[in-house]
């Protein structure tokens, strides 16, 4: 019979995990797990933990959900792939036409990949090419906020902001131009949240005014800078983003990978400005946890840019071995349904104001700066000085200690920094968010002493 530490000794020997340095497993034991079953994860010993954090942010409906599992068995029975140049598929037509259905106004055509650093990359690219292909090829660069995380791949980390991934890297990165964000941690005392990012967006005008004749295109995450923190600001700055886009003729990336699909208390964040971005990039919840698989959708003019004989060479020539798998776009057609088929967002409401409820008494905590929460997503940042807001020292890892308790006691919260946060699957019932709510808490108090 499979042990923890028998696969614990055989993964050391031959496995490199993301994100991670290596040598921590020498005194942070790997968790092996056997199994899932809607919000909890089973290891080899029988122990069981919350996914709290829903699996990187993938899982929307639990671990081994019945409908989903049909799902992917149908499809298997009829095509696992085939090659999306030249050859197409019912589940990847379906399922561009109820994306189009369901996403904010005219995003109309539908480019897929393999996961979201892919997906930005091909935003990228396409937003660069579609200025060149319109004759203004010295439209080359992009601009990016502060604190920003826009995936791994060199194209996408180029327009991310967060040292921890990007400075290493430097050297190989395509420089962008970085505009101090509207992130409301920063937000003065009795300051609300619209005051302060209408103030912020100065800087975006001031920046947009200057260099908007090369400039191809802004990302931004929509709502919250999840991999920043979870730092969060108000829809008013995508709404004054898209009219200050739109005056300057700036192309508009909205990247929704980690907050698209119910996360943010709508089914898009973007929703809540009631915008429409050039470019939206999906994938992370597009398939419920399941299947890698991403999506960029974008608008008829963009198209028609590329539309054309092949001896122009305006063609967008991009692809992904797996590009539009059929396994993976039943997998999204059957996410779809649920969310069709279920009120899940109204449900999500009331699962948000639990968790709202049962984290209140953190904001009183000595070494609690904030708690902050758009929909299903909340944040309690921890530090050293309540007053000053300054942190603790990166290097005494506090939320490590966070999360070693919260394994010890049936969950899975994996802090960033000394940020911990909850972001779980939407069938966790209040029972199991309460439960949460007291790990975090006597995690804080551990993590917090000398």
């Amino acid at each position: 019979m499979t042990t923890n530490a028998e696969l614990r000794e055989r993964d050391l020997k031959r496995v490199w995990h993301p994100c991670t340095q290596m040598k921590d497993h020498e005194f942070l034991p790997l968790i092996p797990i056997k199994s899932g079953k809607g919000v909890w994860l089973e290891d080899f010993d029988g122990n069981r933990y919350i996914d709290a954090v829903s699996s990187w942010w993938v899982n929307l409906f639990g671990h081994s959900h019945p409908y989903i599992n049909d799902a992917i068995k149908s499809q298997i029975e009829q095509l696992e792939h085939v090659i999306l140049a030249g050859f197409t598929h019912e589940p990847v037509v379906r399922l561009s036409e109820r994306l189009a259905e369901v996403t904010p106004a005219g995003l109309n055509k539908c480019f897929y990949a393999d996961n979201g650093s892919s997906a930005v990359e091909v935003a990228l690219k396409m937003s660069f090419h579609y200025w060149r292909n319109s004759g203004q090829p010295n439209k080359t660069r992009f601009i990016n906020l502060s604190n920003s995380y826009h995936g791994e791949t060199l194209g996408a980390l180029a327009v991310g902001d967060v040292a921890l991934y990007k400075e290493t890297y430097n050297a190989l990165l395509k420089p962008v131009i970085n505009v101090p964000g509207p992130d409301c941690f920063h937000r003065e005392a009795g300051e609300s949240w619209e005051a302060y990012c209408r103030r912020q967006f100065a800087h975006m005008e001031e920046t947009l005014q200057k260099h908007a004749h090369e400039t191809a295109a802004v990302i931004i995450e929509p709502l919250v800078q999840c991999a920043g923190s979870m730092r969060m600001h108000h829809p008013v700055y995508l709404k004054l983003l898209r009219e200050a886009c739109d005056r300057h003729g700036v192309h508009l990336i909205a990247d929704e990978i980690a907050v698209g699909f119910g996360r943010t208390g709508t089914m898009f964040a973007c929703e809540q400005a009631d915008i429409s971005p050039d470019f939206l990039c999906l994938s992370k919840g597009l398939t419920a946890g399941y299947l890698p698989l991403s999506v960029v959708m974008t608008h008829d003019f963009i198209y028609d840019a590329f539309y054309d004989d092949y001896a122009t060479m305006r063609a967008f020539l991009h692809s992904h071995s797996y590009t539009g798998n059929p396994i993976g776009c039943s997998v999204a057609l059957a996410t779809l349904d649920l969310f069709q088929n279920q009120p899940v967002i109204e449900q999500n409401k009331q699962l948000a104001a639990c968790m709202r409820e049962h984290t209140a008494h953190f904001e009183d905590h000595p070494n609690v700066a904030e708690v902050r929460q758009t929909g299903m997503i909340l944040a309690i940042e921890m530090v050293q000085d309540k007053a000053s807001r300054a942190p603790f020292p990166w290097q005494e890892r506090r939320g490590i200690r966070v999360y070693e308790h919260a394994l010890k006691n049936q969950a899975l919260l994996r802090p960033l920094g000394n940020v911990i946060y909850f972001m779980p699957p939407y069938v966790i019932s209040e029972d199991e968010i309460a439960h949460l709510a007291k790990v975090a808490w006597d995690g804080l108090q551990l993590a917090v002493k000398d």
